[in-house]
């Protein structure tokens, strides 16, 4: 019995030349395999500190020291390490909530939402988000390049460096299990951000980060490929983290609002920050190239003020 499933996709081909992002790799089949057999990537799960695997690096780049120990948080009783004597916990935002209107409409009691610093991370649009295909906003398929579809959402990773504006609030106890429960696609890190004079905070932030498909499947799914199915199988998707996907427009649009309206050095930081699957295109160079247009976009009615910006 074959231990692969394979996801076929339409093949797009377009008639006149657009600008190229030199590391996507043009695939010539539509059949994309994933072993479900696969071992685990050589980490230890319920280790205190964290091991990046390869799959999060890029081989040009390395931890940075100014995160020396990140602490992985592997279930709920790693989140309430954290909890500061009044019960809360600290939540890092680095896309959609750079708006304090989205994370008021998912976290309504959060206390304290203000902007920091965070060092030793970049944003890069490299995994494939479920929600994105439940509201309708996927594109599987493109004109701009076969097999890149606008599918992508965005997370971080660890890169020397790099320095992110991102915000910071706090949520309750209470709200931890949820908040795991929708990002489960992520790997929570306990990192320390600091102030945007450079001063570091007292207590660390829970920060979603890359992670990885064999993670996914061992660790959230328990190895069940029914579980697998229902987060992501009945969308046809096989494979999670993906470097030559493009951002979906819309959560695009919305992210780069978002920094806009929270300031300045906010946006500037989110274009020449963030960036494709390449990690090589940045969103300030992809939105005056390839993805010109999409900041004109109206999101559909129904989600106007759910990506607003």
């Amino acid at each position: 019995m074959s231990n692969f499933l394979f996801l076929s996709l339409p093949l797009s081909l377009v008639s006149t030349t657009l600008p190229s992002i030199r590391a996507f790799r043009l695939r010539a089949s539509t059949l994309w395999p994933i072993s479900f057999l696969t071992p685990t990537s050589s980490f230890t799960a319920r280790g205190k500190f964290l091991r990046i695997p390869s799959p999060i690096m890029n081989s040009n780049s390395k931890l940075t020291t100014t995160q020396p120990e990140l602490s992985q948080l592997d279930d709920l009783s790693d989140f309430e390490k954290l909890l500061s004597p009044s019960g809360h916990i600290s939540i890092c935002g680095f896309g959609s909530l750079l708006s304090e209107r989205s994370a008021r409409s998912t976290f309504p009691n959060l206390l304290n939402f203000r902007a920091a610093n965070l060092n030793g991370f970049r944003r890069v649009f490299a995994h494939v988000a479920p929600i994105f295909f439940d509201r309708g906003i996927a594109k599987p398929e493109t004109t701009v390049f076969i097999l890149c579809l606008e599918i992508s959402s965005l997370s971080v990773e660890p890169c020397e460096g790099e320095t992110l504006i991102v915000t910071v609030f706090e949520i309750q106890k209470s709200e931890i299990p949820a908040f795991m429960e929708r990002e489960l696609e992520f790997r929570f890190l306990a990192v320390l951000p600091e102030t945007l004079d450079g001063e570091p905070f007292s207590n660390p932030a829970v920060l979603c980060a890359r992670y990885s498909d064999e993670e996914f499947f061992q660790i959230r799914c328990k190895g069940s490929k029914d579980i697998y199915f229902q987060h992501y199988g009945r969308y046809n998707i096989d494979k999670i983290w993906q470097d030559d996907i493009l951002p979906c427009r819309v959560y695009l649009r919305h992210c780069v609002l978002a920094a806009k309206n929270l300031s300045d050095i906010a946006y500037n930081n989110f274009l020449d920050h963030t960036y494709l699957g390449d990690r090589t295109t940045t969103i300030r160079t992809y939105l005056a190239t390839t993805g010109s247009g999409i900041m004109e976009e109206e999101p559909p009615e129904s989600l106007k003020s759910r990506y607003g910006g």
